[in-house]
């Protein structure tokens, strides 16, 4: 990849410590997420897991692990219609939950550059939940998993998997804007994983570029 460091994951995780729930809780927990807020969300969301799943089967990643983490990593907007306030809502739902792995999958999703600033959308917290955010960002090490979920997310709308430009084209449209940092980052990830994987994920994931 170019011009970036990923970090050293050896020895990062303890399954122990950094749980996530099985495939049939995760299942449970957005469906439960569902009736408390409706909406294309969770659409996304499995189109993100099964994205996640497709490609960590691929690349010899735990592809139930990545189907799950993408399945709950926008369950912050089982509280409500939000903003910045569901990564910060994910985050300690899923931590309350004792699922820590899952909980930092909703911290890192929405920050492929790994800054509070880089988050597209309303800031919809206090400015001590912003800090503790940024705190968080700053001191959490990321892995391989983290990477493929911010990657997905790039990619899942509601009603299929696209290709990033199109994806990325269509929260522009809605937001305003795209940062460019963010758009190369996303380049730079799917990059990474083609070569993980040694193909392109395009294939791999039936995705056809317009």
């Amino acid at each position: 990849m170019n011009n970036i460091i990923f970090p050293d994951i050896d020895g990062v995780l303890n399954v122990n410590d950094h749980s996530v729930p099985s495939v049939s809780n995760a299942i449970l927990l957005l469906k439960e997420a569902e009736v408390l807020n409706p909406g294309a969300w969770v659409k996304h969301s499995e189109n993100v897991a099964l994205a996640a799943k497709l490609i960590a089967e691929k690349c010899g990643m735990d592809s139930d692990k990545a189907y799950v983490l993408g399945l709950l990593h926008d369950v912050g907007r089982r509280f409500g219609v939000s903003y910045l306030a569901h990564v910060y809502n994910g985050y300690q739902y899923l931590l309350d939950l004792g699922y820590n792995e899952a909980a930092r999958i909703a911290l890192t999703h929405s920050f492929n550059l790994m800054v509070l600033e880089d988050y597209i959308g309303k800031f919809d917290i206090s400015i001590e939940k912003q800090e503790e955010l940024r705190l968080l960002l700053a001191s959490t090490k990321i892995d391989d998993y983290d990477l493929l979920i911010q990657l997905c997310d790039a990619m899942a709308l509601p009603d299929r998997i696209a290709d990033l430009e199109t994806r990325m084209n269509d929260v522009k449209s809605r937001y305003g804007s795209y940062p460019q940092e963010k758009w190369d980052r996303n380049i730079e990830l799917k990059d990474y994983f083609d070569k993980k994987c040694g193909t392109d994920i395009y294939e791999i994931l039936n995705v056809s570029i317009k």
